[in-house]
């Protein structure tokens, strides 16, 4: 074997150097490198040699979820409250109106006011939305047997009026000041429900006070997060959608504020074209009513200000910046965008594996559900509640409530948009596209889904620290 090798050696030495002075040798190298510098131009983010695993920490962090610092439900309510009342005399009746989430917001406080007045509560009356013309009552959405069973120890629910009090006039009051407080509401309204029997009530949306005594804001949590499930059927589609978007992995939720009315509604305007603008603002001074927001100040003055919805460019920018990796599975939450779903070309661009409950449905699973809004409301909510990353486009009550749903259930991901801080930085264009990432990044680290003390005057329910949630060092510091 030895003797061989020897006689071998020398061959290949001759054959190495006849190699490296052959031209053709050296114009192969030439072209070989290249190729290979052509091809490496191609690979996303390789320009430099720690590109791609730079990519995977930011896909890897984009999807990592907040501490969130070991609380847990802890709705301990005082002996006191735990006495139900045995009252049969007494009845409020309430209608609430707007979208599913502006109902579920009033029927929590409806349950609070009933138990401020002693009476027992009638299964809520819903009115038809003008906008949506949606006839949906309270069991087609959420399911009433579970409302009843959980809200037993606090409040008693009835379906309807009993026949001692279906002839009574109920007496109706619609001048509920915003922010009552429960004195308030007892000095106004204790005397004419003993005296009548039966109060109507209308137009609760933040008629309560945000602040109220640690047992009635654990009430609230215990409506909104344990009584207040949806119909069986809606949970049943909302859950299986659910379970499609996570069969190849995490997915982000979006809940996109882009509908025709939503922007008459907040005074902005959709930056589509001019053409599309002039119909907005056509429409806005048709139906001046429609604007709930300051009337008072411009268009790019509520813009800079935050108060306008994100459009699906800006969108797109902010969770890329955020570290989205472009292979994220969308879920889209809302109506159909103002302009078409060609507005939502900037996300379908950047982010292909972008779905909404129509993509995800088989055919016929929408039918039951499909001519009723709040219905649809219901599946949006109950796919993005259970998402992986959660971020609205906009504020408005569906955000919060999932926002507040989501701290409830561990502090899961939800990224709420600094849109004031951050607009100035879209707009400046000589920013590098990593100074503007640091920039955004470094806007969001604390808009995470982090928990956050509440503050007076915001929503336990979308806080619900520390009136409803409690960790080892709250514990010890009660004791």
């Amino acid at each position: 074997m030895l003797s061989s090798e020897k006689k071998i050696t020398p061959s290949l030495s001759r054959k190495f150097k006849l190699l490296i002075t052959n031209p053709r040798f050296w114009i192969f190298l030439v072209f070989l490198f290249g190729f290979v510098g052509l091809w490496l131009d191609f690979l996303p983010f390789s320009q430099n040699p720690c590109s791609i695993s730079r990519e995977l920490f930011t896909a890897s962090e984009f999807w990592k979820q907040p501490d969130g610092l070991g609380y847990r439900p802890c709705l301990n309510f005082s002996k006191t409250s735990r006495e139900i009342l045995k009252d049969k005399t007494r009845y409020l009746m309430v209608v609430v109106s707007g979208g599913m989430n502006q109902q579920r917001n009033q029927i929590v406080d409806a349950v609070v006011i009933a138990r401020i007045l002693e009476a027992a509560l009638v299964v809520p009356i819903f009115q038809v939305n003008p906008i949506w013309a949606d006839e949906s009552e309270f069991s087609d959405i959420f399911n009433l047997d579970r409302f009843k069973n959980v809200l037993g120890d606090d409040v008693r629910i009835v379906s309807s009026l009993p026949s001692t009090h279906v002839m009574t006039r109920p007496v109706e009051e619609k001048r509920t000041p915003l922010h009552a407080s429960p004195q308030w509401i007892r000095s106004h309204y204790t005397r004419k429900l003993r005296r009548d029997g039966v109060l109507l009530l209308r137009g609760l949306d933040s008629r309560l006070s945000k602040d109220l005594p640690s047992d009635l804001q654990k009430l609230r949590c215990k409506v909104a997060f344990h009584a207040l499930r949806f119909n069986p059927s809606i949970l049943e589609l909302g859950n299986k959608l659910t379970e499609r978007m996570r069969s190849k992995g995490p997915f982000l939720a979006l809940h996109l504020r882009m509908e025709k009315d939503v922007w008459v509604r907040t005074g902005c305007l959709p930056g589509l074209s001019h053409e599309y603008d002039e119909m907005i603002n056509n429409e806005r001074k048709r139906r001046p009513d429609l604007l709930t927001s300051r009337s008072n100040i411009t268009y790019h003055e509520r813009k800079l200000a935050g108060l306008c919805p994100l459009n699906a460019l800006e969108v797109t920018r902010l969770i890329k910046a955020l570290g989205a990796p472009k292979g994220t599975r969308i879920y889209w939450a809302g109506g159909t965008p103002f302009g078409g779903k060609e507005t939502l070309q900037p996300l379908t661009k950047e982010f292909p594996h972008f779905y909404n409950k129509e993509d995800l449905a088989l055919p016929g699973e929408l039918e039951t559900f499909s001519k009723k809004a709040s219905l649809m409301a219901a599946i949006d909510y109950i796919v993005c509640e259970n998402s992986d990353v959660f971020m609205p486009s906009h504020g408005g009550n569906m955000g919060h409530a999932i926002q507040g749903h989501r701290a409830y259930a561990g502090h899961k991901k939800t990224i709420t948009p600094n849109k004031r801080q951050m607009l100035p930085h879209f707009l400046n264009s000589s920013l590098s596209e990593s100074e503007f990432n640091k920039i955004i990044l470094d806007l969001h680290k604390d808009s995470l889904g982090q928990p956050e003390l509440r503050k007076r005057g915001r929503d336990v329910t979308k806080y619900p620290v520390p009136e409803c949630m409690c960790n080892s060092t709250t514990i010890h510091s009660s004791m």
